[in-house]
């Protein structure tokens, strides 16, 4: 008796468990539904774009959220994780599984494939399409009755960051809404499609943020990468809009490729394309590849996962600032929001649905790139050399932005004298290397990011690029040091400056700070906000056999009285 009450009482909370999670599952809203306007009718607006992904993630047992950091203007940055109950359930194991594949977290990693596929949304504000294209995404990824998407979640985490750049994406919204009157106007003079300066595109301090990948100069830019360090996903799509009477734009990339990118990075572009073309193909819309969007700066969106691994892309949707809700087009038709983010669900659902069905060699082949960049790394420069009697407050900012990338850096173990390539005059040069100085070596799991921040002399196959062509960071900081063909031992080690005595015998007359960098002006800042009385250098001059440059600070004792010892302090 007591058997059959157990076995039915377990039966009873099975089915309302079971029950529980339809009801949940039902509950599910699409876009519209939730947001009470058709998507794509009328802009949605930063709150509610996050809004709907929280309302998904509470709603579904296949979604995650969490909320990364905030924009200067303190708006949210989320991401949210879309997958297989199963595979929501063993997330963590997932994340840290593929760690291991880069070497970045210790241990031998299993023999799960599942790939991960990140989509960033919306980071030039004014190219707002893709922010209302990914809500319709991730409906679909986890829409109850959507039997196929839900095949391809078996075996694929999908990662959404559905705005990159609110602040940019709210200035041009809010322009618009007050430009607009009650129908749109779809005559390219109309002043809708006319944005002022600034417009959108940027961030709060006017940055593009799609230049900041490397270089992490924006509060968005650090939050963001930071979580990317966590996942290394395999495939990575940047998600922009182009001149409106343009096609869409997807992969293949055109050419020049930087060298750093391997025939496998190449060709599975190929494979994304194609699976592309079948949906644009069916509908009749007009695309075009491998004529602009090359891939060798690598600060953007597509260029920095690639070199971190991934099959990074850009994908292209014609409209912009100019589009507003519908423009249009020599042609004679209409180009409408509706339309424009239609195309970017299509291509981001693509996307998913060829990496699921090539997860196995998508996973190979992400493990294969970060064991050859640890044992055979494809670089002419094997170790970087940055002298330890660099300005110690450049040293401390371009260690500080390894550290961000996850490089490694350390001391030389012994002191030794070879050939290398100096930065400073150009030519290769007998150079002497001392148990001061720091090394980058490129066997490391970032060896090729670390390659593609150092290399003096990046391969360039044809002179018209889309972008810069040098970025090395001896001359972006302008450190000395040298490029060496051989791997020399590293120590690992992490830079910490040396205090400063700054306690003296009798009070000084007035305290002198050099004018070199960055850093400078922040001590000059911090020096004004409290008051402080400075005054600065006009002609060099020297002091106690020490020179000091046009530009230095002088802090006289006698012309901040009113600080009492607290200018010491």
């Amino acid at each position: 008796m007591m058997k059959l009450l157990s076995r039915t009482f377990a039966c009873l909370l099975l089915f309302l468990t079971l029950s529980v999670s339809v009801q949940a599952q039902s509950n599910i809203q699409s876009p519209s539904e939730f947001l009470g306007y058709e998507l794509g009718s009328q802009w949605t607006s930063h709150y509610k774009v996050m809004d709907y992904f929280w309302h998904i993630a509470e709603t579904s047992s296949m979604v995650e959220a969490k909320k990364y950091g905030e924009s200067y203007e303190g708006r949210q940055l989320m991401l949210a994780f879309v997958s297989d109950a199963s595979n929501m359930s063993r997330l963590e194991d997932i994340r840290k599984n593929n760690l291991k594949r880069t070497g970045l977290l210790d241990g031998e990693p299993s023999a799960d494939t599942t790939a991960i596929v990140w989509l960033s949304y919306n980071v030039h504000g004014n190219e707002t399409s893709s922010s209302e294209a990914a809500m319709k995404t991730i409906y679909e990824l986890v829409r109850p009755d959507n039997s196929e998407t839900k095949s391809w979640l078996q075996n694929t985490v999908v990662v959404i960051d559905p705005m990159l750049n609110p602040d940019g994406r709210e200035r041009y919204v809010n322009w618009f809404r007050q430009t607009v009157g009650e129908e749109f106007n779809a005559q390219v003079e109309a002043r809708e499609h006319h944005e002022p300066w600034p417009n959108g595109r940027t961030n709060h301090y006017y940055f593009d943020l799609n230049r900041d990948w490397a270089w992490l100069t924006q509060k968005e830019s650090r939050q963001r990468v930071a979580e990317y360090q966590k996942w290394m996903p395999h495939i990575h799509v940047d998600f922009h809009e182009q001149g409106y009477n343009s096609p869409y734009y997807f992969a293949p990339a055109a050419k020049p490729f930087h060298n750093a990118i391997t025939d496998w990075q190449s060709d599975f572009q190929y494979t994304i394309g194609e699976n592309n073309a079948k949906y644009f193909d069916e509908n009749n819309w007009l695309y075009f590849t491998r004529e602009v969007f090359d891939l060798f700066y690598p600060s953007y969106g597509d260029t920095y996962p690639i070199f971190n691994g991934a099959i990074g892309m850009t994908y292209e949707q014609a409209g912009g600032g100019y589009a507003g809700l519908g423009i249009q087009k020599p042609q004679g038709d209409t180009l409408t929001l509706t339309d424009r983010l239609t195309h970017h669900h299509t291509t981001g659902l693509s996307t998913v649905e060829i990496s699921s069905k090539n997860a196995d060699k998508l996973v190979s082949e992400f493990s294969d790139y970060y064991q050859t960049a640890r044992n055979n790394p494809r670089s002419e420069y094997k170790t970087f050399v940055i002298k330890a009697n660099n300005n110690p407050d450049k040293l401390q900012a371009l260690f500080n932005l390894l550290e961000k990338h996850r490089i490694k850096y350390g001391k030389a173990t012994r002191e030794q004298t070879l050939g290398g390539y100096n930065y400073r005059t150009g030519e290769t040069e007998r150079i002497r290397v001392t148990e001061d100085d720091y090394l980058v070596s490129v066997h490391q799991p970032k060896g090729v990011m670390a390659r593609i921040m150092f290399e003096p002399r990046p391969e360039l196959a044809d002179s018209v690029t889309y972008d810069i062509t040098a970025w090395e960071q001896h001359y972006a900081y302008g450190i000395e040091g040298y490029a060496l063909e051989r791997q020399l031992e590293v120590e690992e080690t992490f830079y910490s400056k040396e205090e400063l005595d700054n306690t003296f015998g009798e009070p000084p007359y007035a305290y002198l700070a050099r004018w070199e960098d960055l850093t400078d002006v922040r001590l000059l800042t911090d020096l004004l906000k409290n008051d402080v009385k400075v005054r600065f250098a006009s002609e060099e001059f020297k002091m106690n056999d020490r020179m000091y440059g046009r530009g230095t600070l002088i802090i006289p004792r006698a012309d901040n009285k009113n600080m009492g010892n607290g200018l010491t302090t």
